[in-house]
Parts: structure tokens; sequence; C-alpha cells
């Protein structure tokens, strides 16, 4: 993997864990709008996730790089995410990149609400290709 810079976020905390990670899968735009992106293609999508907090948990960790992976490359790795539920209701749920971006926030986010240490995503950025990608900060 080529090691990237991302924008960096402001914020107050102690640690800060960014985590890469890609996952290769399908999709489609399903709106004439989005011109050849309506047919089915695919993409290796290049992760980052950023989180924060101030407190480690028992194991000296702010989260298991581990557990990151799981939430996202092994929900979505070799999928057509249009059949994934969280990708259906509407035009603001189809899998464009901003979407996956945001989708893939409420689903880190919410593991991480689970934790007794509190740790915050504060941005995740989903590169679709070499040469474009999207930054979500809640």
């Amino acid at each position: 993997m080529i090691y990237q810079y991302y924008p960096q976020v402001p914020h107050g905390y102690k640690f800060e864990l960014n985590k890469d990670m890609n996952f290769s899968a399908a999709h489609y735009i399903p709106v004439e709008a989005a011109g050849k992106c309506q047919r089915v293609h695919g993409h290796t999508y290049v992760i980052n996730l950023t989180i924060c907090g101030n407190d480690l948990d028992e194991a000296g960790f702010l989260v298991d790089f581990k557990q990151l992976k799981t939430l996202v490359h092994d929900r979505y790795d070799h999928t057509l995410l249009n059949e994934h539920a969280e990708f259906n209701g509407g035009s603001d749920r189809f899998p464009s990149t901003e979407v996956v971006a945001r989708t893939i926030w409420e689903i880190v986010q919410e593991h991480l609400d689970t934790k007794s240490n509190q740790p915050r995503c504060v941005q995740v950025i989903v590169r679709e290709t070499p040469t474009s990608y999207v930054t979500y900060r809640p």
C-alpha cells in the first residue's frame, strides 16, 4: 500500500489513530444524471479512518485496528454495494462515494459508541480512484 497523507482534522483530543484499508466492490447509481455510473462497475476503494479520544481502553488501545477492519473491509469486500440495506431507501442512500463515506462513519461511530473510553470517528476518507476521493466529517 502506498502511504498517503490526508487532510488533518483540527481537534483537541490527546490521541489520534488513523487506519488505512481497502476493499474491492461494485456499485451503480440508478439515476440518469449519473451517466456511465448508472451501469454496474467496480473500484478498489481505499479507506482512511481517523479516530480520536482522550482515554485508552483496558488493553491500552484507543480502538483495536482489527475491529475497524472487520467493520468495513469484511462487510463490503467483494460485494455489490447496492445489495446492502444501508444503500437503499432513496437518492440520499445510493452508494455514491459521498454516501459510502458517510455510511462508513455511521457504522464505525455506532461501534465506537459501545466502547467505555468513548472514542470518536472524526473523519472518513474514501478514495474511489487514484485521483478522486471524498472526505466526510460529521
